[in-house]
């Protein structure tokens, strides 16, 4: 992994390093509107990412990309993540705290990183769940080029009531991501 460029953002692999600084960022209440609950404790995520830092699965099927985002002025404010299958697709996930929401960070932020997925990982078809009330990051998706999944695309994912499978097919935007 590499560290990205995004504007004047700059995506850091993320390393146990960042847990405590990560930890403020992910503590804001805000984010959980619609995700699940934040981390138990500094040193819970500190261990959850020096696992991370691995960057794969226990089988090795997998590779886990991580990446904090980082402002110009040199605070987090959040991550961009993405689970790569050999089958050359990929999952991806990104949060950030409140006070960086509605400036387009998170769009020049994963934008960074499906470039990076498509020239170095060779991603071709990209995945997101997203709860179908949280409309922000639904307008995020589909300003990505994602769309929502065929059902047949939902077997083997775990989609949960009141989420919402979308998908984005690389190899249809040719140069859109970039």
């Amino acid at each position: 992994m590499r560290t990205l460029v995004a504007g004047e953002l700059s995506l850091e692999p993320q390393t146990a390093a960042h847990a405590e600084e990560m930890f403020a960022v992910l503590s804001d209440p805000a984010i959980y509107a619609f995700e699940n609950a934040p981390p138990r404790s500094i040193d819970w995520l500190r261990e959850r990412f020096a696992r991370l830092e691995s960057r794969q699965s226990a089988d090795g099927r997998e590779q886990w990309l991580n990446w904090v985002i980082r402002t110009p002025a040199a605070e987090l404010a959040g991550y961009v993540q993405a689970t790569v299958r050999a089958d050359g697709s990929a999952a991806i996930a990104y949060e950030l705290a409140s006070r960086h929401w509605g400036r387009g960070l998170a769009k020049q932020a994963a934008q960074a990183m499906i470039r990076e997925l498509a020239e170095h990982y060779g991603v071709r078809a990209l995945f997101a769940v997203a709860k179908r009330d949280n409309s922000r990051s639904l307008r995020l998706l589909q300003r990505l080029g994602f769309t929502l999944a065929a059902p047949e695309l939902h077997e083997d994912r775990r989609i949960e009531p009141g989420e919402v499978l979308m998908c984005c097919d690389l190899g249809s935007r040719e140069g859109e991501a970039r």
